[in-house]
């Protein structure tokens, strides 16, 4: 055992022992506590350790000669508290790869994202990719200087490559990882609802919607970004691959590097998914109920994986895993158990309850399911209730009937309501005081832990840069509205009110996610105010939601770069730039790949037309499209208000607002109860937020993960947790990523395909049966 497990295996104890007395402490003690704690112990550590640390880490540690450490314990394991201000950042090498990088993560991610198991890319991929691109880039770049002693002066080779060079980068590919959320409407207007959209206004469109969140993260990066409990869970894992791929360390003996066990995960999950990517698809959802009751609807609907409860369900492959909610490794263990409760209580409490009680005439219809349906269980048809101006038919609606949805579908819209009180009310009451303090100190050194004060000898960025792109921004918007308002149909005052949500909700959900790692989607409340004030236009209820809970929802992913840089103490001006360079980018490149795709692909997202198993049925944009029906095109007030059959979901509201409040006042009533505080009503309430078109499968899988990781490994586990947990993370991604782009370009593109029984990937036929006499479903028995 080397001195520095010698030394932290007693502090692992005592961590334990301390979280107990802990737990029921305010947000702010707590820091103060861990604070407190870190800074003792490090000051013991340094005059023992010292000489073990890296080189540059020695030197760096003259910038904190008391060993200050961060108050959040994770942080403090993972994050190292030191900086060399002297290496460069922004590059020509960044430059160069992280462009490249961003081009080709936003054209993969958007070209997976249309097919039947969409394959998230994160900027994992690219974060390993680059790093033998950029030692090369060091050797045989040439290191002239250009305009050498002038104001311009510059060179192509900055020196060694470094992991500042490196975090840039992955900034660059963090801007094309994700998908832009306004390519949906590109697909409803041109594939769905078969309208004209110019590429010009697609552009426009996709281009407001990304860089407009850059004005709400200016505004709150104060307090979501310096304040050490605002940690960010998500960024842990690129800090332990980036520790991995650049400190030297030593091996233990009969133990490995991280670096090692980098490559050896790495590889396995490389190797691995040939499996379930191709070989064998039913590791996707291994639903064994069906197996044992081949012939039973009710065991098909409670098994199945896909397309019912998926009790018992277990996925045996991680891009179903971490697809909807992220890596189960990287969330803590109190957010995971609210998800699994949320999930448990939505999917086997509240749904079975209201379809076998035939709620809203649930028997009608499949228990799970993301289609619209008439009154008979038959699928509606959209186009007759369409007039030739894009318009409601009210005439037509009648003649069709009311429309319905699956009973999950149902009960996903009505804890969607509760979830946004509740993430309001939540924040108010556990969170209101610190928020309240920090607009009051506006962040007085002593508030300021050790990262901050290191962030500090940088220039930062002025607030005017974030104020000029958000009025820009709006005022382009505003263009675009007013001059293609056929093609749009939203009005301008509708943008001011989308960007007043936006403002609004902005914190809270950063509160959440900055603390928990899951986002509550609260973009429900968009299509709610906007289909009551302006019923009957679809294209303007989804573009009013794509400026209000999208920009916000970009916002809450600048401010977690925001983070990552803070972490890595990279200068916040070239943070800035490689954000707003590969956001452009990004736009570019993902309308640039769904235009092509749309064009080329006959009857892409057509279920009906495509031939069996092709993989281009597009799950998420049906589900928006579902959405710009539902809230957009026929209105709330149709469907949920006085006119609708579900305006009993809307006590839902009441609900969400009340349930915060319960779990504060209990915990004030026992505040001996630590667990009481760690129950989180907006993470519970929004884990199904996801479903349609996550299914069950997702879920219980990552949930079992998350269980193993953040109970098992951190509890009983926790030096070999600190050092591999979030580099097992990042190597699962990766290998995943590169198998899954190599299958499809060796075999996808050719259409080779196996076609056995282990190739469907369910196997349970009858989960999408309905269950009322005399409903006539083709392939479904008739009762």
């Amino acid at each position: 055992m080397t001195m520095t497990d010698r030394i932290t295996a007693p502090l692992s104890k005592i961590f334990i022992s301390l979280r107990l007395r802990l737990l029921p402490l305010s947000l702010q003690t707590l820091s103060e506590k861990f604070f407190y704690f870190h800074v003792q112990f490090r000051r013991s550590r340094t005059r023992t350790t010292s000489t073990m640390l890296p080189a540059h880490h020695r030197a760096c540690r003259k910038i904190h000669p008391d060993g200050e450490n961060s108050p959040i314990e994770q942080v403090a394991l993972t994050v190292p508290a030191t900086d060399d201000p002297n290496l460069p950042a922004f590059t020509f090498r960044t430059l160069t790869l992280g462009t490249l990088s961003c081009i080709l993560l936003s054209f993969l991610n958007q070209f997976f994202f249309y097919r039947r198991e969409p394959l998230s890319l994160s900027s994992i991929s690219a974060q390993i990719a680059v790093v033998p691109l950029g030692y090369l880039m060091a050797k045989t770049t040439t290191d002239r200087v250009f305009f050498k002693g002038r104001q311009f002066e510059f060179t192509l080779n900055a020196g060694p490559f470094n992991v500042k060079e490196h975090v840039l980068i992955t900034i660059f590919a963090n801007a094309g990882a994700g998908n832009a959320y306004a390519i949906h409407i590109v697909s409803s207007v041109k594939i769905f609802y078969k309208k004209e959209l110019t590429f010009f206004v697609a552009l426009l469109l996709l281009i407001t919607t990304q860089v407009l969140g850059f004005g709400w993260a200016g505004v709150f990066r104060r307090y979501l970004v310096e304040p050490a409990a605002m940690w960010w869970p998500q960024n842990l894992v690129q800090v332990s691959l980036f520790r991995a791929l650049h400190e030297k360390e030593k091996r233990t003996k009969g133990g490995l590097t991280r670096n090692q066990f980098f490559v050896i995960a790495f590889l396995c999950s490389f190797a691995y998914y040939v499996f379930p990517g191709y070989l064998f698809p039913m590791l996707t959802s291994v639903s064994w109920i069906c197996w044992i009751f081949p012939n039973s609807i009710l065991a098909h609907q409670l098994g199945s994986g896909l397309h019912g409860l998926g009790i018992g369900a277990i996925g045996f492959d991680w891009s179903s895993i971490s697809a909807y909610l992220g890596s189960p490794l990287a969330s803590p263990w109190f957010a995971t158990a609210n998800i699994a409760a949320g999930f448990f209580l939505i999917t086997y409490v509240i749904t079975p309850i209201a379809y076998w009680l035939n709620i809203f005439k649930a028997k009608t219809f499949p228990i799970f399911s993301d289609g619209l349906f008439t009154y008979t269980g038959q699928s509606y048809n959209i186009s007759a209730i369409i007039d030739p101006n894009f318009h409601f038919d009210t005439e037509a609606y009648e003649r069709e009937g009311p429309l319905y949805i699956s009973t999950f579908f149902a009960m996903s819209y009505a804890v969607g309501f509760a979830c946004l009180t509740a993430t309001v009310v939540h924040v108010l009451l556990f969170h209101g005081r610190e928020i309240w303090q920090l607009s009051k100190s506006a962040f007085q050194e002593k508030k300021m832990d050790v990262h901050t004060k290191l962030m500090r000898r940088y220039k930062q960025v002025p607030e005017w840069w974030f104020t000029c792109i958000l009025l820009i921004n709006i005022a382009a918007t505003l263009y675009a509205c007013q001059y293609y308002k056929d093609q749009l149909q939203i009005p301008w005052w509708a943008i001011l009110l989308a960007c007043a949500l936006a403002l609004l909700f902005t914190l809270p959900v950063g509160v959440i996610t900055a603390t928990t790692n899951q986002t509550p989607a609260l973009n429900v409340i968009t299509e709610y105010v906007m289909g009551y004030i302006y019923p009957g236009f679809p294209i303007a209820n989804i573009c009013f939601k794509v400026y209000g809970y999208i920009s916000m929802k970009q916002g809450i992913n600048f401010l977690q770069d925001f983070k990552l840089g803070h972490y890595m103490k990279i200068p916040p001006r070239a943070m800035f730039m490689a954000q707003v360079i590969g956001t452009v980018i990004s736009a570019l490149v993902h309308l640039a790949t769904a235009w092509w795709l749309i064009n080329t692909i006959p009857d892409i997202c057509d279920r009906e037309l495509l031939p069996a198993g092709s993989p281009w049925t597009c799950p998420g944009d049906h589900v928006f499209y579902d959405a710009s029906v539902i809230w957009g095109l026929i209105g709330p007030r149709r469907i949920f208000g006085d006119l609708g059959h579900y305006s009993t979901i809307n006590w839902f509201f009441l609900a969400g607002a009340i349930a915060p409040f319960i779990v504060w006042l209990a915990h004030k009533t026992f505040p001996s109860k630590p667990w009481i505080k760690l129950i989180t009503m907006p993470v519970l309430l929004g884990a199904t937020v996801n479903m349609p078109p996550a299914t069950a499968v997702n879920y219980t899988s990552w949930i079992l993960i998350g269980f193993a990781s953040g109970f098992i490994a951190y509890r009983y586990y926790r030096n070999w947790w600190s050092r591999h947990n979030y580099v097992l993370s990042g190597a699962l991604d990766a290998g995943l990523a590169f198998m899954g782009v190599l299958l499809y370009l060796c075999l996808g593109m050719e259409q080779i395909s196996l076609n056995w029984w282990n190739s469907h990937s369910d196997g349970c036929p009858l989960a999408s049966c309905p269950t009322e006499p005399g409903i006539i479903v083709e392939g479904c028995p008739v009762f």
